[in-house]
C-alpha cells in the first residue's frame, strides 16, 4: 500500500488540492498547505519510490529563492498599474458618460441601446480591464433605460454581462498578463495576439443583436424621439470625421517629405487633436458650428480612445513595455479624472486600497502556486500530466479539445486566476512539447476562461448583475410606471446564448490560428538545423610547411590516447 502511494503521489496530490478547493478553502493557502504537506510525505516515501520522487530536506531551502523570484517579477507590476487605472476611470463616471453619449448616437436604430452597451463594454475593457466595474456600471446605468423602453429582459441582462466580460480578452486584460507570465512569453505579444479575437468577439455580439432586431424587433426597440436628448445631428458628426481624415492626410503628406519615423502615428495624433480642439472651442465659445450630438460624441469619446492609444499603442509600437504602458495609463487616468473635476482624496484612497487588495490577492496565489509546484515537480507530477495529456488520441487537436473542455468545466467552479496559476503551468510544457505556439495557446484559453464569468453556478458576472438589477417592483422616475423586478432566471437565460458565442470564438481561434499568430509579423522562421556556419580561410599565416617526421592526423576520427 505504501509503495502504491509512493508511485502515485502526484495524482493523489492533485486530487487533494481539488478537494480543498471544493470545500471552499482560500486558494493561496490550499496551494501552500498541499505543497508543504506532500513535501513532508514525499521526503519520507522517496526511498520507496524507485527514484520517482526526488524530494529531500535541503530542497526546501530553495523555497525562499523561488518566492523572491516572484517579488522580482517586473511583468507582474503591470497588474497594479492597470487595476489602478481602471478603478480611477470607473469611479470618475467615465462609463456613465460613454453610455449616455453612445446610447444617444445609436438611439434611432433598433437595438441601439444594446449596441451601445457592447461598444462601451469594449471601450471599458480597453481602458479599465476590470469585469466587475464594467458589469456593475452598465447594469446601474443601462439596464433601467433598456427596461423602460421595452427591451427583452434576458437580452438586456445578457448583453450587459457579456459585454462586461470583454475585459478578459481585450488588452490590457489582467488575465492576459498572468497567462503570459505563466507561459513564459512576452505580455506585448500576448496583447497583440488577443486584439483581433477580442474585436471579432465584439462583432459577434453585435451580429447577434442584429439578428434579434430582424427576427424579433419588439425585443430591442429603437429609442423614442422624446428620449433623444442630444437630437440627431449626424451630418455634422460625419463632417467632423471627414475633416479629421483631411487633416490627417495633409499632415502625413507634409511629414512624409521630411522622412521622419512614425509619420502615420503623428498624422493621426494631429488630426484627432485638431477635431477635439474644435469641439472644445465650439462648446466654450458657443459658436454652434456643430450639433449637440457631434460635439458630445467628440468630447466624450476622444479622451478614452487617446488613453487606449497611450497604453496599447506604445506597447504595440515597441515604445514602452507593458509595465511602462500601465504606468502611463495610470497617470493618464488621473489626468482625465482631474480634467473632469472628479479627482478627490477619497477617490484616490479608495482606488489605492482596491489596487493593493487585488495585487496582494494575486501575489499570495502565486506564492502558494510556487510552493505547490516545487513539491509537484519533485514527485514527477509534470511527467504524470505530460503522459496523461500527450497520450490523448488526435495529437495536437485532441490535446486542445481536451484542455478546453477541462478549462470550461473548471471555470464553472473556480476563478480564472486560480485556473491560470494552477492548471496553466501544468499544461504549458505539454503544449510546448507538441509544438503549439504558446501565445496562440494562451489566447485560446483566455477566451475560454472568459466563459467562467457567465457559467453557473459561480458565474461572477451573473452575481454582479444580480447585485445591481432590481429584485422587486420599482417605479420608473421618467415614465412613472411600476416596473416588475428582474428575476434571477432571466439573468441566467440571457447569459446562455453569449456562452455559446464565446465558445464559437474559441473554435474560430483554434481553426484560424493566423488571427493570433500575426504578432510574429513577416519575419521568416529559421530552423536551427538548417543553419550552416562557414569560416573564412585564415589570412596572414599562409601555408605552413609540413614538419618532417610528424604523423598525419585524420580529424574525422576521434583521438586515441595511450
Amino acid at each position: 500500500m505504501i509503495e502504491f502511494i509512493a508511485h502515485n503521489l502526484a495524482p493523489i496530490m492533485f486530487a487533494s488540492l481539488v478537494l480543498f478547493l471544493i470545500l471552499g478553502y482560500p486558494v493561496a493557502f490550499a496551494l501552500a498547505a498541499n505543497g508543504l504537506f506532500f513535501f513532508f510525505i514525499g521526503v519520507e516515501l522517496a526511498p520507496l519510490s524507485g527514484g520517482e520522487i526526488t524530494l529531500s530536506w535541503p530542497l526546501l531551502q530553495a523555497s525562499p529563492g523561488r518566492l523572491l523570484g516572484v517579488m522580482n517579477n517586473e511583468t507582474l507590476l503591470a497588474i497594479p498599474f492597470f487595476t489602478f487605472m481602471g478603478i480611477i476611470l470607473e469611479k470618475s463616471n467615465m462609463a456613465e458618460d460613454l453610455l449616455d453619449t453612445v446610447g444617444q448616437l445609436f438611439g434611432p436604430v433598433r437595438g441601439g441601446l444594446a449596441y451601445a452597451a457592447i461598444l462601451v463594454g469594449a471601450v471599458l475593457a480597453a481602458t479599465t480591464g476590470v469585469v466587475a466595474a464594467s458589469v456593475m456600471a452598465m447594469g446601474l446605468i443601462s439596464l433601467p433605460i433598456m427596461l423602460r423602453y421595452g427591451y427583452d429582459r434576458s437580452l438586456a441582462t445578457g448583453v450587459i454581462t457579456a459585454s462586461g466580460t470583454l475585459a478578459q480578452i481585450i488588452p490590457p486584460s489582467l488575465v492576459l498578463i498572468v497567462l503570459a507570465d505563466q507561459l513564459g512569453r512576452s505580455v506585448g505579444d500576448m496583447y497583440a495576439g488577443a486584439i483581433i479575437p477580442g474585436l471579432l468577439l465584439t462583432a459577434l455580439y453585435c451580429g447577434y443583436v442584429l439578428l434579434v432586431t430582424i427576427f424579433k424587433p419588439a425585443a430591442a426597440p429603437a429609442l423614442p424621439v422624446e428620449a433623444r436628448t442630444l437630437g440627431s445631428g449626424t451630418t455634422s458628426l460625419l463632417a467632423m470625421i471627414a475633416l479629421g481624415i483631411g487633416i490627417g492626410f495633409g499632415a502625413h503628406v507634409l511629414m512624409a517629405q521630411t522622412g521622419g519615423a512614425g509619420t502615420d502615428i503623428w498624422a493621426a495624433t494631429i488630426a484627432v487633436a485638431a477635431i477635439y480642439g474644435i469641439a472644445l472651442v465650439n462648446r466654450g465659445l458657443k459658436l454652434n458650428l456643430l450639433s449637440l450630438l457631434a460635439q458630445q460624441v467628440v468630447i466624450t469619446l476622444i479622451p478614452p480612445l487617446a488613453l487606449i492609444f497611450l497604453v496599447l499603442g506604445t506597447i504595440f509600437l515597441g515604445i514602452a513595455t507593458p509595465t511602462e504602458g500601465g504606468a502611463m495609463g495610470a497617470a493618464g487616468a488621473l489626468i482625465m479624472a482631474l480634467a473632469k473635476r472628479r479627482l478627490s482624496f477619497g477617490l484616490l484612497k479608495q482606488a489605492l486600497e482596491s489596487t493593493t487588495r487585488l495585487s496582494c490577492f494575486v501575489i499570495f496565489i502565486l506564492i502558494g502556486a510556487r510552493v505547490f509546484s516545487l513539491t509537484f515537480y519533485g514527485v514527477n507530477g509534470h511527467v504524470w500530466v505530460e503522459e496523461l495529456m500527450s497520450g490523448l488520441p488526435g495529437g495536437v487537436w485532441g490535446f486542445l479539445i481536451a484542455v478546453n473542455i477541462l478549462v470550461f468545466i473548471l471555470g464553472c467552479f473556480i476563478d480564472f486566476f486560480e485556473i491560470a496559476f494552477i492548471v496553466i503551468p501544468l499544461l504549458a510544457p505539454v503544449a510546448d512539447k507538441l509544438g503549439i505556439d504558446l501565445i496562440w495557446f494562451g489566447v485560446i484559453l483566455g477566451i475560454n476562461m472568459q466563459t467562467s464569468f457567465l457559467t453557473p453556478p459561480f458565474g461572477f458576472a451573473l452575481f454582479y448583475m444580480r447585485s445591481v438589477a432590481p429584485t422587486g417592483s420599482w417605479v420608473d422616475k421618467v415614465t412613472g410606471k411600476v416596473m416588475a423586478g428582474v428575476k434571477t432566471g432571466e439573468i441566467y437565460r440571457g447569459a446562455v446564448i453569449f456562452i455559446f458565442l464565446q465558445l464559437i470564438m474559441v473554435g474560430a481561434a483554434m481553426l484560424y490560428p493566423e488571427m493570433v499568430t500575426h504578432y510574429k509579423g513577416d519575419a521568416p522562421t529559421i530552423d536551427p538545423n538548417d543553419v550552416e556556419i562557414t569560416l573564412p580561410p585564415s589570412e596572414g599565416l599562409g601555408d605552413l610547411p609540413a614538419i618532417e617526421g610528424a604523423p598525419e592526423i585524420d580529424l574525422s576520427q576521434p583521438p586515441e590516447f595511450n
